[in-house]
């Protein structure tokens, strides 16, 4: 089970996700991926009701448009009948006038009734699909596992949620139910024209196969260029944001005329996009156009003839234009439809690599919950590495300890000596590469997560709450908690006497990511988040590193009667907060160089002892500062 774990988990650090930017995507996207198109037109189908009226809505809005032409034609017919002496025609040229006047009208209200329909139905199957999509990929984020994380940018995931989302769900209405539209309107222009004339037939279409071609060419390369352009408007973004957020230090070594020019030029950058974007659409629109007039002079010139010699009426001649007329905007989206297709094959890609994705940590089938026995945790010749392989370097080697209830383990060591890595193996944000953890001698890998980190909280360093009040942030791992427990953790956290004192207590709105708590206090409402679950093992993650040393005191003792009943794992880089540990582990490299209890490490006379030389001194140093101050004063 091991080896399948790591194996998901190399592939999830060795391939991650697609992180070329979305203009090459897309280019790469014309490449049409039709298995993607595939899955999205089932996912519109499956609401098959709302499918049927919309392709049904089309091809009769279709119908109905083809046949005004005709009526064209006749209304044409019949108006010249009036110029004409019309004792000897046995149809009163009036009457049928009036007749294909009302034909066209009800024609053009019944096409614009089912064009409504079909909008509306294509809209809703969109939003239908995005709904699912949306809740789809949010789902599988949610499950995904920090490995996944820890290599993909919030930004990333965002994008794909939102913008390639839209391109996907848009696919129905710009995809499936134009294509539908463009068959039959062009299919029954040719149908029906044929059976007039060949040759005008020919002339009056001649303009479609360039104008399709034209405006695919241009459609796909304003999509391209809109993505770059989104691009470069990002690096303008983050130029400015970084710029005002840092304008002090920017100031502080008059930096103004660097940042104006790399301003500049990523501006520069930017216009250059848009100016070319102009010339695209432009250009492309005259010479669709010109194309379109082209051929409808050729039909007026050809017809005109034909007129003249008794061929075709006038009437017919109108009818060729009208068809014409009709049939130019569909040809034009042509270009769209194509883009429609390009655009859904790429966020396509990009969006289901999301859904599809499994977990490299997940339940295994006979994973059972956690039996609780005596609580023991214990790490056997533990070895972890992000990576597999020959370039596999381990973060951890031969990591081995056991815990009890009631026992407190301090893990100290420098930046970068695993002591955060051993924190999030216990929980199971990652598996481990050899070795084994269990608790009660069941190894964590064969036990259900959801039981597993219901016995087990971390406190991590980065103490990140959500916007809403203190209370729900108190009481997020247990929505149901009464108010006598959030006071209680809160409390022990000692945080309560500062909540109480706020005007709306408990019930204060938290700004965005805590902004309107100082570090200390935001540490200590996590504090209070963890141990109101009232797990069986606790890790403080380096939790403690803004509170001050009396606070952090008195918290330790706070929960003093609590840690009898659990076991308490301590990581921080400060002594203090573990010196009163029954055991401390000092890491280096990922490997444990000392341990035992604090008098222990101290009689040792190793690298432990060096650190407390060095932090004691450095307090004494700081209370000798304090010392002067206050003399001064």
């Amino acid at each position: 089970m091991s080896s399948v774990n790591n194996s998901d988990q190399s592939s999830v650090t060795e391939l991650g996700l697609n992180n070329t930017p979305r203009a090459e995507q897309f280019a790469e996207g014309n490449k049409l991926e039709f298995g993607l198109l595939v899955r999205i037109a089932k996912m519109g189908f499956a609401h098959s009701i709302r499918m049927f009226v919309a392709l049904s809505a089309t091809i009769a809005a279709c119908v109905f448009q083809l046949f005004i032409p005709r009526y064209v034609g006749d209304a044409v017919d019949y108006a010249q009948g009036l110029l004409l002496d019309t004792n000897n025609v046995a149809v009163d040229p009036k009457a049928a006038l009036w007749s294909a006047a009302y034909m066209i009208v009800l024609f053009s209200i019944l096409r614009g009734l089912f064009t409504m329909l079909q909008n509306y139905h294509g809209e809703a199957i969109g939003h239908c699909i995005g709904y699912e999509l949306r809740l789809a990929f949010y789902k599988n984020i949610q499950r995904l596992s920090f490995g996944f994380h820890d290599r993909v940018h919030t930004g990333d995931l965002i994008t794909r949620g939102m913008l390639d989302l839209e391109g996907v769900r848009m696919f129905i209405s710009t995809g499936i139910v134009r294509l539908v539209m463009l068959i039959v309107l062009i299919g029954g222009a040719t149908l029906l024209m044929l059976k007039t004339d060949l040759l005008l037939t020919i002339l009056a279409l001649s303009f479609v196969p360039f104008v399709g071609w034209r405006s695919s060419l241009a459609r796909l390369k304003l999509r391209w260029m809109w993505l770059l352009m989104q691009e470069k408007l990002g690096v303008l973004t983050r130029l400015m944001e970084e710029n005002l957020t840092g304008i002090r230090v920017v100031r502080a070594f008059s930096g103004q005329k660097h940042e104006l020019k790399l301003f500049e030029e990523a501006s520069n950058n930017t216009l250059k996009v848009a100016l070319e974007r102009v010339s695209v659409r432009v250009g492309s629109t005259t010479v669709m156009s010109f194309s379109f007039f082209i051929a409808m002079g050729l039909v007026v010139w050809l017809g005109g003839l034909k007129v003249i010699e008794g061929e075709i009426t006038v009437g017919r001649l109108a009818e060729f234009l009208a068809f014409m007329t009709i049939l130019q905007m569909p040809v034009r989206q042509i270009g769209m439809l194509v883009n429609s297709f390009a655009r859904a094959s790429t966020c396509g890609a990009r969006i289901f690599e999301v859904i599809d994705r499994q977990p490299n940590i997940s339940d295994d089938q006979n994973a059972s919950p956690l039996k609780i026995t005596g609580g023991v945790l214990k790490f056997d010749n533990v070895d972890f590495s992000f990576s597999s392989g020959l370039e596999a370097k381990n973060i951890l080697s031969g990591i081995n300890f056991t815990i009890a209830p009631g026992k407190t383990l301090g893990i100290v060591g420098p930046p970068g000596s695993g002591k955060s890595t051993i924190a999030n193996l216990i929980p199971r944000f990652y598996d481990v590469s050899s070795g084994s953890i269990t608790i009660d001698n069941q190894d964590i890998r064969e036990i259900s997560l959801e039981s597993l980190r219901q016995f087990v909280s971390v406190v991590q360093q980065d103490s990140f709450l959500f916007t809403a009040s203190i209370e729900n942030n108190i009481a997020y791992g247990d929505p149901w908690s009464d108010g006598d427990r959030i006071t209680v953790a809160n409390t022990s956290a000692q945080l309560h006497d500062y909540v109480a004192r706020l005007p709306l207590g408990y019930g204060t709105l938290i700004g965005e990511r805590g902004v309107s708590l100082s570090g200390g206090q935001r540490q200590r409402l996590s504090i209070a988040r963890g141990i109101i679950l009232k797990p069986g093992i606790i890790v403080f993650d380096d939790s403690t590193a803004a509170i001050d040393s009396g606070t952090e005191q008195k918290i330790r003792q706070a929960l003093r009667k609590d840690t009898e009943e659990r076991a308490t794992i301590i990581v921080s880089h400060r002594l203090g907060s573990l010196m009163h540990a029954d055991e401390i582990l000092f890491l280096d490299k990922g490997k444990v160089i000392e341990r035992g209890n604090h008098n222990a490490l101290i009689e040792k006379r190793g690298r432990y002892y060096d650190l407390f030389r060095l932090q004691t001194r450095s307090d004494d140093d700081q209370n000798d500062k304090k010392d002067v101050l206050g003399q001064n004063e």
